[in-house]
């Protein structure tokens, strides 16, 4: 019987052990907190653990090793997670990988570095970037001018634009706001800035954190930007020898009929655009379709591109969702005149009753840029001074998961990244 026994025993230890999984399911049904599911597959990588994220399966699923860490995170953050045995996990892998199934599964291998470019001094909005990655616990470093243009990006692997005007007329806000002790206040921290940095005015400071930002892209950065940090940061671009300015803007008069010798080359997304030049218009140019919008808040939704996700990986990252329809909101800068974006540029969502894009992206250089028009996905009509979005309120939301899907796609697979 003792012979018996250890002869069991011994049988028993050679058999092979079956891992298991746990699964991060990101359909409408089964996850209660989509946002935070992304600050575990964050915090995953962050241990070195490897992350498989299931294109098209389930809303852009992540597959990760069963860890008690793991387990334990994900229950006291409340994301909704499943047990897979290692033949489970393998029937799903050979589900996505077959060619009839518009699925892959993309290996995530390491927590990408995540910088905010932002003011450090209060400003008078937030920025739905920083709260996102805030709410969903996932780790981001601010930097501003001084930072930019000491290399400092060098550092990062993922740049956010906070709500910016890179064409140094602070943000167009001078009609409403120009008496605002906010507004007075931000223009003289800007005027100091840009001299202790060495610029004679903001717009030039402005300009040269803008062109090391594109080449930080160019070299192989991946920059996300929101409302009117996408047009501005173009504008600002097409117009590196050229005064748009005003006076009230820069102590001197703009050049004269500077719309004819701005250089559209050299921008990231946009061509063949109108410059607003009047002081007192809210509004930088006519990329941006604000003012030519007809929708009512109750129809005011976008629809996401549906792509190959063997063939076209990128973009199929980047719209992962448990919804092809997204809620509009406004912003400075709403959505995009389709006529006035590159044709090497895709737009990955689009309102179709108004012909407006509201999310498109693209590769300069290196690197790639994603410009997302609006202020905040939860707050249709966000105002200066109005208080900020809680998120908690929000766990599911797909304008949100659209960031996040940003701020994950440099750690995939580098290969995946080129195709």
């Amino acid at each position: 019987m003792k012979k018996y026994i250890v002869t069991l025993v011994f049988l028993l230890l050679c058999l092979p052990t079956f891992a298991s999984y746990i699964l991060i399911p990101m359909d409408a049904e089964s996850q209660k907190e989509h946002l935070k599911a992304y600050g575990i597959t964050y915090w995953s990588l962050e241990k070195s653990q490897n992350v498989k994220w299931l294109l098209n399966y389930r809303g852009g699923s992540f597959l990760l090793p069963d860890t008690e860490d793991i387990r334990r995170e994900c229950q006291i953050r409340g994301v909704s997670f499943e047990i897979l045995s290692d033949n489970k996990a393998e029937q799903i892998l050979l589900e996505i990988s077959s060619p009839s199934k518009n699925m892959d599964a993309i290996l995530l291998e390491k927590a990408p570095r995540i910088a905010v470019y932002s003011p450090k001094t209060n400003v008078p909005w937030d920025d739905a970037v920083t709260m996102v990655l805030t709410y969903a616990e996932i780790p981001y470093d601010v930097l501003y001018d001084e930072e930019v243009l000491a290399d400092n990006l060098l550092l990062y692997d993922w740049l956010h634009l906070h709500h910016e005007d890179f064409t140094g007329q602070y943000g167009k806000f001078y009609r409403v706001y120009r008496n605002a002790p906010w507004y007075i206040e931000q223009k003289k921290e800007a005027e100091a800035l840009a001299t202790k940095l060495g610029f004679n005015k903001v717009s030039d400071a402005k300009l040269a954190v803008a062109l090391k930002i594109r080449d930080y892209v160019v070299g192989g950065g991946f920059m996300f930007a929101m409302c009117s940090a996408t047009d501005s940061f173009d504008i600002a671009l097409a117009a590196e020898d050229v005064d748009i300015c005003e006076p009230m803007f820069d102590g001197d008069a703009s050049d004269a009929g500077y719309q004819n010798k701005i250089d559209f080359e050299k921008t990231f997304a946009f061509t063949d655009f109108i410059l607003e030049r009047d002081p007192m218009v809210y509004e930088f140019s006519s990329i941006d379709m604000t003012t030519k919008r007809n929708i009512p808040r109750d129809n005011d939704y976008f629809s996401l591109m549906d792509y190959s996700a063997k063939w076209d990986p990128i973009p199929t990252m980047l719209v992962q969702n448990h919804t092809s329809l997204v809620k509009g909101f406004m912003g400075q800068s709403t959505s995009f005149d389709p006529k006035e974006i590159k044709t090497n540029v895709l737009v990955m969502g689009k309102n179709k009753l108004n012909n407006e894009a509201r999310y498109i992206h693209g590769i300069k250089g290196k690197g790639f840029f994603t410009f997302y028009g609006g202020h905040d996905p939860e707050d249709y009509e966000h105002r200066v001074g109005d208080a900020p979005t809680e998120l908690a309120l929000h766990p599911n939301s797909p304008g949100y998961r659209l960031i996040l899907n940003n701020v994950l796609f440099p750690a995939a697979e580098k290969k995946k990244q080129k195709t």
